[in-house]
């Protein structure tokens, strides 16, 4: 893989939703959960920082909450060099009102007061500790409604990045959204609108070839039946004939990434926009991340060789989620 290089500046994004630890196999933790892996993001920090990278930390009420958390996370956010931003997870966010299973893990799946009232004591937390009013949010788990989305206008949010492009399940649905930034319509925020009170700045998702639409259409079909059978989308990726490739280090090897990376450019897109989350920098636990070396290095190696590559080929204008926002509403670029 070559990259082609680009005159014109390209926004790279880091969005890491900064949460509690536990194996992802088993119950949501709810009231008590633990968050031993924010030990890790001062020296995370400083690898942002070198190489030039502003990180967004979406941070949940589990960690907004513990206050020795909070003052590991003070060392470096103090600097004004990261942004935090909101990550809602109901199941150990106040106020609790019943067991979390898979469906209620997703905040689109909840009555709309009891997302109200977990985003008050969710935005009151990170003003306490933090200092700051967050003016960006992810759901936990991802997907967003128009329920979810007034609530985020009504609390000051004015960047989301709760959409995940290319993505469905039993319990949520992306499909069909811009995988550019947009102006979501409050009524159908998967769809374009003209509002400007909130923003809407998905995560790279794509394929290793152009027509990001056709390889989706693909990729499904041969994933459930009657199709599954054949096991397609398994033989196409070792071939590499199709990929189905995530900015997101624990999903996705360097090459790849940088594959995407490539694409996306070539296809117009004015941004990268990278995700993770903090929990699999901690050894020995259950997550997206699948690997025999330390996660910390392994984490830290894949983004470092990404990035030094789009600086080698492309102009790179590192952003957080609200800097980014801001430029690219500038730039009027439509969605696609």
């Amino acid at each position: 893989m070559s990259l082609k290089g680009s005159k014109t500046p390209i926004i790279f994004i880091l969005t890491i939703d900064t949460e509690e630890e536990w194996d992802w196999s088993g119950p949501f933790p709810q009231k008590v959960a633990n968050v031993n892996n924010i030990d890790k993001l001062p020296a995370f920090n400083n690898i942002c920082e070198d190489l030039g990278i502003r990180p967004t930390y979406f941070v949940d009420y589990a960690v907004s909450d513990n206050k020795a958390a909070v003052e590991t996370m003070l060392t470096f956010t103090t600097k004004g060099n990261c942004e935090i931003g909101a990550h809602l997870h109901p199941w150990c966010n106040p106020p609790y009102y019943a067991e979390v299973g898979e469906a209620e893990s997703h905040v689109i799946n909840l009555p709309v007061d009891q997302v109200s009232n977990k985003l008050d004591a969710l935005m009151e937390s990170l003003e306490a500790g933090f200092g700051v009013k967050a003016k960006s949010f992810r759901t936990g788990r991802w997907g967003i409604n128009k329920n979810v989305m007034e609530l985020l206008v009504n609390s000051g949010i004015t960047v989301d990045s709760s959409v995940y492009p290319y993505y469905q399940n039993e319990h949520f649905s992306c499909v069909g959204s811009p995988t550019l930034p947009y102006w979501p319509d409050l009524n159908d925020p998967l769809k374009q609108g003209k509002q400007q009170a909130i923003y809407e700045l998905p995560v790279t998702v794509g394929f290793n070839r152009t027509n990001f639409e056709l390889s989706n259409n693909v990729h499904v079909a041969f994933a459930k039946p009657p199709l599954s059978w054949t096991r397609f989308n398994g033989l196409a990726w070792h071939s590499n004939l199709l990929r189905k490739i995530y900015l997101c280090p624990e999903l996705s090897a360097p090459e790849d990434m940088l594959t995407l990376c490539e694409k996306v450019i070539d296809k117009g897109y004015p941004v990268l926009h990278m995700y993770m989350h903090s929990s699999s920098l901690l050894d020995n636990q259950v997550g997206l991340l699948e690997c025999d070396q330390n996660p910390f290095d392994f984490i830290s190696d894949a983004i470092t060789k990404v990035v030094t590559q789009l600086k080698t080929h492309y102009d790179i204008d590192f952003c957080t989620i609200s800097e980014a926002a801001d430029k690219l509403q500038s730039m009027d670029k439509p969605a696609v």
